[in-house]
C-alpha cells in the first residue's frame, strides 16, 4: 500500500442521489459479511459492490470499485482494519463496524481517518442504514461506546490545550471591566470549573457531555446504564441549572459557544 497523506476535507464529492450508495463490506467473518450484504442489498438506494476478508482485500476492492462508503472491521488476519484505514480513507469515507469497543482503538481509528464508529450490539438496523447514507454527506455516526471514547479524547485534548494557554495579564490601569474579561478567562477554564460554575453533579456533567456530543436519551441511557426516565430527570435538572429550554441552548452554554449579552 502507498504511504497515505492527509486527504482534504472535500475529497469525497457526494454522489447524485439518483444513484445507489455503493458499499464495500470488509469483515473476516463470512457470516457477518453475508448478513451485512443481504441487509444492505435489500435497499433500493444501497448496493454492495464488493466484500473483503481483510484490510488488503478491502483496499484492492476500493481501488477497483471506487465505492461511496467502506464498512470496515478492526480485527482481521493479515492486514487489519486500523492498518488499512488511512489508505481506504483516501478513497472513500470509512465507517468502522466492529465488536472492538476499547477507547484506545476508537480514538486511534478516528486519528487514522474513520468517519464513524459503530459497535455491534449498540445500534439498530435503521441506525446502520442512516450511517451508510449519511457518510457520503460527511455526517458521522457513533454508537454510544464509541461516542463516549471520542468525547473523552476531545475533553483530554481540550484540557491539555487549556493548561498550555497562558492566562492573559492586564495592567492595573486597564480600563477593561470584569464583564469584558470573563469571556477570555472562561475560554481557558477547565470542564471541572464549568461543572462547578453551573453547579452540576458529576453524573449531570457526564450526561451534559453526552448531550453536547449529540446523543439521544436512549443512547445516553445505554451508555450510562440507567433508564430513559432517569435520563429525563437528570436533563430537567440540568436545564434548570443552565437556564436553558432546549438541548442546543444547553450544549452551547456548556461548550462555551453561546452568545451572551
Amino acid at each position: 500500500m502507498p504511504n497515505p497523506d492527509r486527504a482534504p476535507q472535500d475529497v469525497f464529492p457526494s454522489p447524485p442521489r439518483c444513484t445507489p450508495v455503493r458499499v464495500v463490506v470488509a469483515d473476516d467473518n463470512p457470516v457477518v459479511r453475508a448478513g451485512l450484504t443481504a441487509l444492505l442489498s435489500g435497499r433500493e438506494d444501497i448496493a454492495v459492490v464488493a466484500e473483503a476478508a481483510d484490510g488488503r482485500e478491502a483496499y484492492e476492492a476500493a481501488v477497483r470499485h471506487r465505492p461511496d462508503v467502506v464498512l470496515l472491521d478492526v480485527r482481521m488476519p493479515g492486514v487489519d482494519g486500523l492498518a488499512a484505514l488511512p489508505h481506504l480513507a483516501r478513497i472513500a469515507p470509512v465507517v468502522m463496524l466492529t465488536y472492538s469497543h476499547e477507547s484506545e482503538i476508537v480514538q486511534e481509528a478516528l486519528r487514522r481517518g474513520a468517519g464513524g464508529y459503530l459497535v455491534h450490539g449498540e445500534f439498530t438496523v435503521d441506525e446502520l442504514l442512516s450511517a451508510v447514507r449519511d457518510s457520503v454527506r460527511g455526517r458521522a455516526h457513533f454508537s454510544p461506546t464509541a461516542a463516549t471514547a471520542a468525547l473523552a479524547q476531545i475533553r483530554s485534548d481540550a484540557t491539555a490545550h487549556a493548561q498550555l494557554d497562558p492566562i492573559p495579564l492586564f495592567s492595573l490601569t486597564s480600563t477593561k471591566s470584569l464583564s469584558q474579561l470573563q469571556p477570555t478567562v472562561g475560554h481557558s477554564t477547565s470542564r471541572l470549573s464549568d461543572r462547578e460554575r453551573f453547579r452540576l453533579s458529576a453524573r449531570e456533567a457526564e450526561i451534559m457531555d453526552l448531550i453536547a456530543s449529540g446523543m439521544t436519551n436512549q443512547q445516553i441511557a445505554a451508555a450510562c446504564f440507567i433508564s430513559e426516565k432517569t435520563v429525563k430527570n437528570h436533563i430537567n435538572r440540568i436545564f434548570a441549572k443552565l437556564h436553558s429550554t432546549s438541548r442546543s441552548e444547553a450544549a452551547a452554554k456548556w461548550l462555551g459557544t453561546a452568545v451572551t449579552s
